[in-house]
């Protein structure tokens, strides 16, 4: 019996121990979601109550290895380095075989690290039929022949 009563213990106990782990977890998380919030905040609003005189803007050059990072650093926001229009006829071009709006969504998160809502890529993709650079056919997109 007292082997039984061990085992029931060490259960209760761990148990314990993953559920103050788990609210642990979620309380980082609020922290962090937070910390997000207040970073996006300061990079909107902050350089504007600081300057004084108009900067002028000067496009970030285009990189592909460094998207990932980028991301990661910006908390979730879409990488500087490359414009949804051009990640669209990349991602395009890498299904041969037409791709998608779903497939597509899926490698502009994996391959260029963006977090795309469907109805900004829809625009993105009707915006390039229209200008003859894609082809819909069969709800699948394709390169102009």
């Amino acid at each position: 019996m007292s082997m039984l009563d061990q085992i029931g213990r060490e259960k209760r106990r761990i148990t314990e121990q993953l559920t103050r782990l788990d609210a642990e977890r979620a309380k980082l998380s609020d922290q962090l979601n937070e910390l997000e919030i207040a970073q996006r905040a300061v990079r909107r609003f902050g350089d504007k109550a600081v300057a004084t005189k108009k900067r002028i803007r000067v496009p970030a050059p285009k990189t592909g290895p460094t998207v990932g990072a980028e991301r990661a650093a910006q908390g979730g926001q879409q990488a500087q380095g490359i414009s949804l229009g051009d990640a669209t006829l990349r991602a395009v071009r890498a299904h041969a075989n037409g791709a998608s709006t779903d497939a597509l969504l899926k490698h502009l998160s994996r391959r260029f690290g963006m977090t795309v809502r469907p109805n900004h890529l829809g625009g993105a993709l009707h915006r390039h039929q229209r200008a003859g650079r894609l082809e819909n056919r069969d709800q699948r997109w394709y390169l102009p022949r």
